[in-house]
């Protein structure tokens, strides 16, 4: 898989139930199960998720809004696997397309950085109405842009799932929460990735949250900085955790 100018570029981040949740806190690191492959359903309900515990991913900015977000992490010999569990109490989306701006509205996010010696990282944004946004983002000094995959399909295409909680999937419908799960291959990020992670190997990345119901709200696992007036920097590369490969 090619992203569209990389080369040029390189050349200068129902499930609640009666199962008892084990949550990991540690904000700067955390270890990534290795799994087989398995298929995504957007419920979370394959056997691989036992494998690895929930982190509880903290609120960043908020006006009083407590839900939680709890994500799970596994990662294969093809790609990397996410589940998101997010209190919520409605969808507050309208975009019914993938590659839309779904950070104006609910979401869920990842960014992965695979090689810190380039300021050039993936984010991959997927939205309760499970429509989906992947971004390749150099980041110099500041100067930022997001590039859409040229070539997007079949395995280089991610698989996504979504499930709603309390509610029907639906633009600005009443909820109690909703799950998201996904999975991102590695050919989709070459040339970031030229190989499957071996044991010990370590990415950065982050995991993040926007809703956007009473008040705006975001839920950060490496803390990121708020500034005033402003929202908060999801792209502070520099500031997102380690993953340690198993």
């Amino acid at each position: 898989m090619r992203f569209l100018f990389l080369a040029s570029i390189f050349g200068l981040l129902h499930v609640f139930s009666s199962e008892t949740f084990a949550f990991v806190d540690d904000s700067t690191k955390t270890v990534i199960r290795k799994t087989s492959d398995f298929t995504i359903t957007g419920d979370g309900k394959s056997k691989s998720w036992e494998k690895t515990e929930w982190i509880k991913i903290p609120v960043l900015e908020s006006a009083g809004d407590s839900s939680s977000t709890l994500v799970k992490l596994l990662y294969s010999d093809t790609g990397l696997y996410f589940l998101f569990q997010c209190q919520d109490q409605k969808l507050t989306a309208t975009i019914q397309k993938d590659f839309g701006a779904l950070f104006n509205e609910d979401v869920v996010e990842v960014f992965l950085w695979p090689d810190p010696s380039v300021p050039i990282y993936f984010e991959y944004e997927l939205s309760p109405l499970n429509y989906e946004l992947p971004l390749l983002v150099p980041n110099i000094n500041g100067r930022l842009n997001g590039w859409l995959p040229a070539f997007y399909e079949r395995k280089q295409r991610t698989q996504h799932a979504t499930t709603i909680q309390g509610g029907t999937r639906k633009s600005l419908g009443s909820v109690t929460g909703w799950t998201a799960e996904f999975f991102i291959p590695y050919r989709l990020l070459s040339p970031l990735v030229s190989a499957s992670p071996k044991s010990g190997d370590r990415w950065r990345g982050n995991l993040y949250r926007i809703d956007y119901d009473k008040v705006y709200t975001t839920w950060t696992w490496s803390k990121v900085s708020v500034y005033p007036n402003r929202k908060a920097s999801f792209h502070e590369y520099q500031k997102f955790g380690t993953w340690i490969f198993e």
